[in-house]
C-alpha cells in the first residue's frame, strides 16, 4: 500500500456538490464552510450573490433538514436565511427538481392563501459511515436526515495490516451501498483511530500499531470501491479521527437530551450542578416549525469522550470541531495522571488511557470512571466545555458507573458555581458521525463548521 504523498485535500468525486454552479465553492474549501469568523458570518444568513449560489442551496437544505417531516414556507426560510423570497424561491425550484426537497402539505394563513410547507426528503441519497477499531468494526447507511437506516458490525484485526482492513472496509461500503441504495451514495466517511491527518487522509503513529504510519488510508480506499466493480469509482471518501467522528455524531442529540436512562439511539439524562436529570429549559420555549435562530456558538462547547480500545477526546470549541492546525488534538488519553504509573503502550507511564484500561482490565468500572472523572477535570479547567459527553463500548457496558463517576469528580473539582453536567452520546456515534463527514458536504459543512 502507498505511504503519503505531498498532495493535500479531500479526495474528489461525484460526491455532494456534484451538479452544482461551478461557481458555488469558489474560496471555500471543498466541502467545508470557511474556518473563523467568516464561517460564523456565513452560518447567520444567506448571501444573495450568484458566487454564493452553492453556499445558499446548503443553506436552505440545512434549515429543512432541521425543520423535519413539519417542514418550513419559503416565507419562513427566506426570514431565517436573510434571502429575498424570490431567491428561495428559486433555490427550493432546484432542490425539488433535484429530488432533495418535496411539498410537505399546506398550512392555514391569518391573511391570505394557504403557505406550502417544504421538506426534505431522507430517502433521496445516502451517505456511508465505517467505523475502524483496533478489533471491530461499524458500518451504517445513512440517510439525509441523519437516520442510520442499514447496519453491519464484526470482527476486525487492525494490526493485520493496511492491505486486509482496507479489503473489509470495501467490501462493507460496497454491501451497504448496493442494499436499496445504488447510484444514490454521496459519499464515503471513515473514522479510524488516530493520530491522523484528515486534510491528507494519512495515519500517523497509531499507539499499538506501528505498521500504520504513513499509509494513504483514504486513498488506498478510493482506489479499491473504483476497482470493486459495485459502481463507486469516484465516490469520494473521507478520513477523521474515531474521536472527531463520534463528536459529529453526539452533536445531533446533545443539544437537548432527554431525561432517562441510556438508550439503544437517544441521549441519557444529563448529569448536572442541581442534581436533576434532564434538559434545561429552552428560554424561547416549545420549539416548532425551524428551530430558534442561532448565533456562531449556536453548537456550543462540549468534550466527547470515548473510551474502547484506546481513549480520546473530540473537542468542539464555540460550535465548531477543533482539530488543531497540525490535527493532533483530542489526544486526551495520553495526559499523564500518575508520574509512576503503568507503562501505557505510547511508551510514557501513567496516562490516563493505561490507567483507566487497567481498572477496566480488573473489571473495576467505578475506579475507571473516576480515572476518566481526572481526566475530564483536567480537559475542563483548561477549555471552559458546556459538557461532557461519554461514549464508547466501554461505556456501554457500564454507562450508569461511568456517568456517576465521572459526574462526581467533575462536581468535586469544579472551580466555580457551575458543574459541568455528564450525558452518554447515542449507540454508534462514531460510524454516524463519519456519514457526517460525507453530509457536511451537501448541507454547508461539517454538521459543526470547522475550527481548523
Amino acid at each position: 500500500m502507498d505511504r503519503a504523498s505531498t498532495a493535500h485535500g479531500q479526495t474528489t468525486g461525484d460526491g455532494p456538490d456534484a451538479g452544482r454552479d461551478p461557481d458555488a465553492g469558489r474560496d471555500r474549501h471543498p466541502g467545508r464552510e470557511p474556518a473563523g469568523d467568516r464561517a460564523r458570518e456565513q452560518r447567520r444568513g444567506g448571501a444573495n450573490l450568484p458566487v454564493l449560489r452553492g453556499h445558499n442551496d446548503a443553506l436552505v437544505l440545512r434549515l429543512l433538514r432541521e425543520a423535519g417531516g413539519a417542514g418550513a414556507s419559503r416565507l419562513e426560510l427566506a426570514g431565517r436565511t436573510g434571502l429575498t423570497p424570490q431567491a428561495v424561491s428559486k433555490i427550493t425550484a432546484r432542490l425539488r427538481a433535484d429530488g432533495l426537497v418535496a411539498e410537505a402539505g399546506r398550512r392555514a394563513s391569518t391573511g391570505g392563501k394557504p403557505q406550502t410547507l417544504l421538506r426534505l426528503v431522507p430517502e433521496a441519497a445516502y451517505a456511508v459511515g465505517v467505523q475502524l477499531d483496533r478489533d471491530e468494526f461499524r458500518a451504517v447507511r445513512v440517510d439525509l436526515a441523519g437516520r442510520a437506516v442499514a447496519e453491519r458490525v464484526g470482527s476486525l484485526d487492525f494490526g493485520a495490516g493496511p492491505d486486509a482492513v482496507v479489503e473489509v472496509a470495501a467490501r462493507e461500503v460496497e454491501g451497504l451501498a448496493g442494499a436499496g441504495a445504488a447510484g444514490r451514495v454521496l459519499g464515503v466517511g471513515v473514522a479510524a483511530p488516530g493520530p491522523l491527518d484528515h486534510r491528507s487522509g494519512v495515519l500517523g503513529r497509531v499507539t499499538g500499531f506501528p505498521a500504520w504510519e504513513g499509509v494513504a488510508l483514504r486513498d488506498a480506499l478510493v482506489r479499491r470501491l473504483a476497482a470493486g466493480g459495485a459502481g463507486l469509482a469516484g465516490v469520494p471518501v473521507v478520513l477523521d479521527k474515531d474521536t472527531n467522528a463520534g463528536a459529529l455524531g453526539a452533536a445531533r442529540t446533545t443539544g437537548a437530551p432527554p431525561a432517562g436512562t441510556a438508550g439503544a439511539e437517544g441521549m441519557a439524562g444529563t448529569a448536572g450542578p442541581s442534581g436533576t436529570e434532564g434538559p434545561r429549559p429552552d428560554p424561547a420555549g416549545p420549539r416548532s416549525g425551524l428551530p430558534v435562530p442561532d448565533g456562531p456558538d449556536d453548537a456550543g462547547s462540549f468534550a466527547y469522550l470515548h473510551v474502547g480500545t484506546g481513549l480520546g477526546a473530540g473537542i468542539v470549541l464555540g460550535g465548531a470541531l477543533h482539530r488543531g492546525p497540525r490535527t493532533g488534538a483530542g489526544e486526551f488519553g495520553h495526559q499523564v495522571l500518575q508520574l509512576d504509573g503503568p507503562r501505557c503502550a505510547c511508551g510514557a507511564r501513567g496516562c490516563a488511557e493505561a490507567l483507566c484500561l487497567e481498572a477496566v482490565g480488573r473489571a473495576d468500572p467505578d475506579r475507571a470512571a473516576r480515572v476518566l472523572g481526572a481526566a475530564a477535570a483536567n480537559l475542563v479547567a483548561l477549555l471552559d466545555v458546556d459538557r461532557v459527553v461519554l461514549g464508547g463500548r466501554v461505556v456501554a457496558e457500564a454507562p450508569d458507573a461511568f456517568v456517576r463517576g465521572v459526574a462526581e469528580v467533575l462536581a468535586e473539582r469544579a472551580l466555580g458555581a457551575y458543574v459541568v453536567p455528564v450525558a452518554l452520546a447515542p449507540g454508534g456515534a462514531v460510524a454516524r458521525g463519519a456519514a457526517e463527514l460525507v453530509l457536511g458536504g451537501l448541507f454547508g459543512g461539517d454538521a459543526l463548521g470547522d475550527g481548523g
